[in-house]
């Protein structure tokens, strides 16, 4: 490997809507690229309901703030030229852009139609709870701002299972399936049923809508050149689909396109089962280690977490080729649906957990890395410092001491491809203490320094290759050969 991959989520939930977000990532790039980032996921480029949607209230995926719709030319981020722009100043700092994609349903149609449909229950959305009726729904999709530039598809009824609104009803809570429709099997168990989700639900099993989907893909990567995608709320959506899909696109770009999956669910057996039926063509966020580090987070000051499990049922320890590792996103912020933000202690924590190992590709949130002032998050401290050491020294083989329930570390034992790669990690989400771990007999006699600041003494092998290495309770060291840590620390 001549270099660690890390993504950075470019984006959080709570951005101003000014139109300013394209040109602040521009003005960044040559900055990440200089922190270590190798890859960034942008958030949904394509007109939503207004200019402040957050880019999952679908409306146009062709506009990408070209066109006067829905009250705005720009999208809350900006114009289509700007992110042309912004994607440009990332290639050109050596940054692959992800894109993030929303497949899975429409909202804010241009005009009403009448269907037939049946009400299903919310809890099990399998079971039909009032018969054939008609309702009113906003599923034609006309784009008169847009007037037939790209593509002259117009989305209707046909093209929709179903929806949670009835225009003719102020009922907000029923879930509506249109006649003639069946959910797609191949989606997650959950409610009897996933595949609905909000909005109008794309019929995937449709084959214009299949068509229109394969097309609007080989124009986007055209347009924008975008080196990968990141896939929202695929457990919502065939497997058989997104295998299909994915297959497609890589015959016309003729390489391997990476793809990493937002499949939110604690249970890995959900996500191993998922990469199964998709044939492995996607990674997946893993989101039980997300869980994991949450749940350590608020139960270890009692005492109530083993650090020894914090790797128990994740995606990483499985299937770690497919596994995009994170310790928070935007849906995980205070005031979101899915809100389990890892408390501010044990972030370091976590991502030393992250960053620093052999498996897994890591994503860094936005706010975790600039913090949040406004809202009162802070900077998580030292994660610069934890990126340029991933990108930098964490190579080489890795030896793992997870042998207490609180004092755990790892070695990366460096390789020739990286001058003065090697580290040791130590961590303790308890007291603090010491770990004896073996970094080789190769290092017999030289002085390691916490590159994290947290320990200021250091630390020299002994003749067979064993340090003591020491942390702080609460907290994490990384320890490096003096010349890593002056190159961290000292010069910068």
């Amino acid at each position: 490997m001549d270099k660690n991959e890390t993504m950075m989520q470019y984006f959080e939930w709570y951005l101003p809507d000014d139109g300013l977000w394209w040109k602040r990532c521009a003005a960044k790039a040559e900055d990440l690229h200089d922190l270590g980032i190798t890859q960034v996921w942008l958030p949904p480029a394509y007109k939503g309901q207004s200019s402040a949607d957050v880019g999952y209230g679908v409306y146009d995926m062709y506009d990408l703030g070209e066109f006067d719709q829905k009250g705005t030319v720009r999208t809350k981020y900006g114009t289509k030229k700007e992110y042309l722009e912004a994607i440009r100043a990332f290639h050109e700092s050596g940054i692959k852009v992800f894109a993030d994609i929303v497949l899975n349903h429409r909202m804010g149609g241009d005009e009403d139609e009448e269907v037939e449909a049946v009400t299903v229950d919310s809890s099990d959305r399998m079971r039909e709870v009032e018969g054939p009726h008609r309702i009113r729904v906003k599923s034609r999709f006309t784009f008169p701002g847009r007037k037939g530039k790209y593509s002259q598809f117009i989305w209707d009824h046909t093209h929709f299972s179903g929806t949670d609104r009835n225009e003719e009803s102020s009922d907000t809570d029923k879930i509506y399936l249109f006649k003639g429709k069946q959910w797609q099997q191949d989606t997650d168990s959950e409610n009897g049923n996933f595949d609905y989700l909000m909005g109008m639900n794309l019929d995937h099993q449709n084959p214009e809508v299949l068509q229109e989907i394969k097309r609007w893909c080989k124009w986007y990567n055209k347009i924008t050149g975008i080196d990968g995608v990141r896939l929202d709320a695929v457990k919502h959506i065939s497997a058989a689909f997104y295998k299909d899909v994915l297959q497609d696109i890589r015959k016309e770009t003729g390489e391997k396109y990476p793809a990493v999956g937002e499949y939110w669910h604690g249970d890995v057996n959900r996500l191993t089962a998922y990469l199964d039926q998709v044939g492995n063509e996607m990674s997946l966020f893993d989101v039980p280690l997300h869980y994991n580090f949450y749940n350590a987070s608020v139960n270890s000051l009692n005492g109530g977490y083993s650090m020894r499990s914090i790797f128990d049922n994740t995606l990483v320890s499985q299937r770690p080729d497919n596994a995009t590792t994170f310790v928070d996103n935007h849906d995980t912020e205070e005031g979101q649906a899915l809100q389990s933000f890892v408390e501010e202690w044990f972030k370091p924590i976590a991502y030393a957990i992250i960053m620093l190992r052999k498996e897994g590709t890591p994503c860094v949130f936005y706010t975790d890395y600039y913090g949040n002032p406004a809202r009162g998050i802070p900077m998580v401290p030292n994660l610069g410092k934890l990126i340029k050491l991933r990108a930098r020294y964490a190579y080489g083989e890795q030896v793992d001491y997870f042998d207490d329930d609180h004092v755990v570390g790892w070695v990366r034992r460096g390789d020739k491809k990286h001058p003065h790669s090697g580290l040791a990690v130590v961590l303790s989400n308890g007291a603090g203490g010491t770990k004896r771990m073996e970094m080789g007999k190769e290092y017999a006699g030289v002085e390691f320094y916490d590159a994290l600041g947290n320990c200021p003494e250091s630390v020299t092998v002994d003749e067979n290759g064993f340090g003591e290495f020491r942390t702080e309770g609460g907290n994490v060291s990384v320890w490096t050969t003096y010349k890593a840590f002056e190159n961290i620390v000292v010069n910068e």
